[in-house]
């Protein structure tokens, strides 16, 4: 299945700044039909309503909450796609005094914050006619680097999960995408220190409506990410993408 934005609404999470903000007006420029900017303060969505008037929804988000997100899929229930963009980041190795805390967090946003806004959503996607999710992941999905590495092993939970929802939600006819950005150009850039290496967020919005439009399920935006996509791409169309039995043993 593939999944054209055009006419569509849209669900972001993250929407106002970054790669939230370029996913919005990537998702206008290609013929949205609305677009819902899940935020956690609705006043700084208000720049986006400013440039593309009521084709752009504030609605409050926060994927810590879960009765945030399930009052947003109540008011949200016309949405086509959802994209599950905002997330956190804490700088911290293994061995940091605070690096217990920093998973804690970490795990919260953005591996229980997915599964609340899937599980949240999963009804609304399954009643519309063509539907999709994306999930925002990253390349410390597939490998741990060491000054994030908390961050790291919440990705890689991440992306798991999204494995699964592939399977669960394709059963109801709801395309899903996970991408795997290397260091984009955002506050979250910036705070990890990648300012030197950093690419536009644009590319990031290019390879999500890329992947739903060609029917992929791993989007590799950016330099870095193309370069884990060269090795990896084998191993995730013979076993990640695969059609094999359940058997974890």
């Amino acid at each position: 299945m593939a999944f054209h934005v055009e006419n569509k609404n849209v669900l972001v999470t993250g929407a106002n700044r970054g790669i939230g903000r370029a996913i919005v007006e990537g998702a206008l420029q290609r013929g949205a039909a609305k677009v819902y900017a899940a935020v956690r303060d609705l006043d700084s969505a208000q720049p986006l309503v400013a440039q593309a008037g009521d084709k752009v929804v504030p609605i409050r988000v926060d994927l810590s909450d879960e009765a945030s997100i399930r009052a947003a899929a109540t008011q949200a229930g016309d949405v086509d796609l959802v994209i599950n963009n905002a997330g956190v980041l804490k700088t911290e190795p293994a061995l940091s005094e605070n690096a217990i805390d920093a998973l804690r967090f970490e795990l919260d946003v953005n591996v229980f914050g997915l599964l609340r806004v899937a599980q949240a959503f999963a009804p609304v996607l399954a009643s519309r006619p063509e539907a999709a999710f994306v999930q925002l992941n990253s390349v410390a999905s597939m490998k741990s680097f060491s000054d994030f590495a908390t961050y790291s092993a919440s990705k890689a939970a991440a992306y798991s999960l999204t494995q699964a929802l592939r399977d669960q939600l394709g059963a109801q006819g709801t395309q899903v995408v996970s991408v795997h950005p290397g260091p984009i150009a955002t506050d979250m850039g910036h705070q990890a220190g990648l300012d030197e290496i950093a690419e536009p967020p644009s590319l990031v919005a290019d390879a999500i409506f890329a992947a739903l439009e060609n029917d992929d399920f791993h989007a590799w935006p950016d330099t870095m990410a193309k370069q884990f996509s060269q090795p990896y791409q084998p191993f995730a169309e013979n076993v990640v993408e695969a059609d094999m039995q359940e058997d974890p043993a």
